[in-house]
């Protein structure tokens, strides 16, 4: 059975908040034998692989694996949203030259937090929507009765 609109955002905010915490630990540790900006790149490919499959297979519950079509979705609304909070911190530094590390933080969180949902909301709607489960469509049929080509009464 499918999860609700509810039960599945739960389960991403869950899952998603889980990859990331592991990911924040994971960076400083492959940093070591790399540069930092390798590591991560390496991390971020790594966890939006990684939460993609648990979207799939438990937040939308689609009883099958995501396949590549899903993956590039996935990984276009992480690029999507990257760029949403990325342009928070600019427009907030454009709009304040020397913002308080708290205005930095509120202003951050409030538009990952909005990036968020509008993932979660690409992932439901369009990305593992399910595809299968059209309505059937009725086309009505009407008998004609064809009237003949001649009449013998004529």
């Amino acid at each position: 059975m499918k999860p609700g609109a509810f039960a599945s955002f739960v389960r991403f905010v869950v899952c998603g908040g889980g990859v990331g915490v592991l990911s924040s630990a994971a960076v400083p540790l492959l940093a070591a034998l790399m540069p930092w900006a390798a590591a991560n790149a390496l991390i971020t490919v790594a966890s939006t692989v990684l939460c993609t499959e648990l979207h799939a297979l438990f937040t939308f519950s689609t009883g099958r694996r995501p396949g590549l079509r899903e993956h590039w979705q996935s990984a276009g609304s992480a690029t999507a949203a990257y760029a949403a909070t990325s342009a928070a911190i600019l427009i907030l530094h454009t709009v304040q030259s020397s913002p308080t590390m708290l205005t930095e933080q509120l202003v951050y969180l409030s538009a990952s937090g909005l990036a968020g949902i509008g993932r979660f909301l690409v992932l439901r709607l369009f990305v593992f929507a399910d595809r299968g489960a059209s309505a059937p469509v009725a086309i009505a049929v009407r008998p004609t009765v064809a009237a003949p080509a001649f009449s013998a009464a004529a």
